[in-house]
């Protein structure tokens, strides 16, 4: 029996035995791997948590829950309760050999169900003004490994870039590629003092001098601003691919207006929420959550920032999309609650509207915080951490940890060749596999059982069948950074076992059923670490 289907059948016998006694109506069991495994495989809490419902004792609970769960005749060696009333479950562990053959036979192993539901997904949504930096890096590998893992888990995903390519600070690149053009012609053009002065800005109006000529001036400031967009969303485009991250669309802001900001704005009058005050049109988002009401249009009749980003989540309900994801940087954190003012105001559900908060990340380098890119003298960003370590480390250590913890980022670890560094410790478990099977030089025939596989290679087997519920809950939680844990534990588990038990001997039969399970292990290693966008090589 699969380990995912066994205990989903055991979670739905204790739902049942709940729902029979009328204990609770929505009450849903879980079970969770124990620490210390001479506990067992898996505990409860069951117990303690119908206990009150009930009005028994947990310990009395438990006892029939593991009556109910005998009579199902599962692979189960032994049930016992411990403390108040946990229930610890050891399984049969041969029993879950069977995961060796699913795992060869199946290119698409622990891949969900379609389950139907929609999922849009929004991440890095940089502006289209300069490079990446390391905050892009850090939301752009979740967004990317969330995506991933969704589908894989079975659901429909659809990735998005959102491009603020209107407002002030548009104008203020054309002004700044305009500038660097003009000077390139002799001119004595400033930029801004609030444009942009980073190299790329200078390899703009290098390509627009070379299409377009030296005859451009200030009444072109049209012509420097789409190409300049599209001149920096081509690099954006470029940049991320190289980190392997990709999108479905690229939703432009300017797609916005006139009418779907004008929309907006209008409907949020007609639902009785606005007043004007100081010549402003305000929006009473403080009775729906906000600390206070906010100005929707200025004085002089400009938008504030949230009203397009109003209309821009309306799009994304009116497509049809079931749960919506944003993957955000924390200074955005103050921008949440009028944005779900506004939504609620129109009738949307944002309950269906999760906002993933990235917090700040350090990196260090011998030892002393690096801030300041070596190319441009800028905030690092993503291009210098590709340059320095390489996309898989990078990659890695960001779905290492979850999104809403501050984290940093060792650039001397992330280049040690030894078992300190997690991508190498990860990865060269899967190139020492194939360095097993040239020694073999043998192909692995299937079995009907196997008989020589000894409690060393326990560990693997439940690993191996637990990997479908890891990609669930990694899923369903929102959290990657789940992955990279079950990738770890899974290569230790293998070195460990290459270390106690020879794989190739002069047993042929016992190479065989060794190689079908490295053989599965190397498999699996490889679809997850390609779920966090990292390589899987075959030699190191």
């Amino acid at each position: 029996m699969h380990l995912l289907t066994l205990i989903q059948t055991i979670q739905q016998a204790i739902n049942q035995l709940a729902a029979s006694n009328h204990w609770s109506e929505n009450f849903s069991a879980e079970l969770t791997p124990t620490k210390d495994k001479t506990h067992g495989d898996y505990a409860t809490n069951a117990a303690m948590v119908l206990a009150n419902a009930a009005k028994r004792p947990p310990r009395d609970i438990a006892s029939l829950i593991i009556e109910t769960i005998d009579q199902l005749q599962l692979p189960i060696t032994a049930m016992s309760i411990a403390g108040p009333g946990f229930i610890n479950m050891t399984f049969d562990k041969q029993s879950f050999a069977s995961v060796i053959d699913q795992i060869n036979a199946d290119d698409n192993y622990a891949q969900g169900e379609a389950n139907n539901t929609s999922v849009l997904v929004e991440y890095v949504s940089a502006n289209p003004t300069g490079t990446l930096h390391i905050g892009h890096a850090r939301g752009g590998a979740y967004g990317d490994n969330l995506a991933r893992i969704l589908t894989k888990a079975g659901y429909r995903v659809h990735k998005e870039f959102y491009v603020n390519d209107g407002g002030q600070q548009i104008t203020n690149l054309a002004l700044s590629i305009y500038a660097r053009y003009a000077q390139r012609l002799g001119l004595d053009v400033t930029i801004p003092e609030d444009g942009y002065f980073g190299e790329e800005i200078i390899a703009a109006a290098i390509d627009i001098q070379s299409r377009f000529g030296d005859a451009l001036n200030e009444t072109n400031l049209a012509l420097f601003q789409e190409e300049g967009v599209r001149l920096m969303l081509a690099r954006l485009e470029s940049d991320l691919a190289t980190y392997g991250v990709t999108f479905d669309t690229w939703f432009r802001e300017n797609e916005l207006y006139p009418k779907a900001v004008a929309d907006v704005v209008e409907q949020l009058i007609q639902s009785g929420n606005t007043y004007h005050q100081d010549d402003a049109l305000w929006l009473k988002t403080s009775e729906f959550g906000d600390e206070k009401d906010r100005v929707m249009i200025t004085s002089d009749k400009r938008y504030t920032y949230f009203i397009p980003d109003t209309a821009y989540h309306k799009t994304k309900f009116d497509r049809g999309f079931d749960q919506l994801v944003n993957v955000w940087g924390a200074d955005h954190h103050g921008t949440i609650p009028r944005l779900n003012a506004s939504l609620t105001m129109l009738g949307y559900p944002v309950e269906k509207l999760s906002i993933e908060l990235l917090q700040m990340v350090k990196v260090y380098q011998n030892g002393v915080e690096v801030k300041m890119s070596k190319r441009s003298g800028q905030a690092i960003g993503l291009l210098d951490l590709i340059e320095e370590v390489g996309v898989d480390p990078v990659r890695y250590f960001f779905a290492a940890r979850a999104l809403s913890t501050p984290m940093e980022l060792d650039l001397d670890l992330a280049l040690r060749k030894t078992n300190e560094n997690p991508v190498y410790y990860a990865q060269y478990a899967h190139a020492r596999i194939y360095s097993i099977f040239t020694k073999a030089e043998r192909t692995p025939t299937p079995v009907a059982t196997y008989q020589y596989l000894n409690e060393n290679a326990h560990p693997l087997f439940m690993l191996l069948s637990e990997y479908p519920q890891v990609i669930q809950e990694a899923a369903d939680k929102r959290i990657p950074h789940r992955l990279t844990q079950y990738i770890q534990a899974l290569a230790s588990a293998f070195h460990h076992y290459y270390n106690e038990q020879p794989v190739v001997s002069e047993n042929a039969a016992a190479t065989n059923e060794q190689l079908l399970l490295i053989q599965a292990v190397a498999r699996v290693l490889k679809d997850a670490l390609h779920l966090i966008g990292v390589s899987a090589p075959e030699r190191m």
